[in-house]
């Protein structure tokens, strides 16, 4: 059985990345729009370094509860 992306009917192959990330972690029936929100931070600070934070917003958050 295939199921269909909830993209008004667009294929999985038409969608762009964040798309296809945002309809996978929607698609279960208990989630809600937060579950697609994003979990990390980037900034560039030159010489090729990047800094990765974990977002204020995200859902879920690493360490204990």
């Amino acid at each position: 059985m295939t199921t269909k992306p909830n993209t008004g009917g667009a294929s999985a192959d038409d969608m762009t990345a964040d798309e296809k990330r945002h309809d996978q972690l929607t698609r279960a029936p208990k989630s809600d729009e937060s579950d697609a929100a994003p979990r990390i931070t980037t900034e560039d600070r030159g010489d090729h370094v990047t800094r990765i934070d974990v977002a204020d917003t995200a859902k879920v958050r690493p360490g204990k509860a």
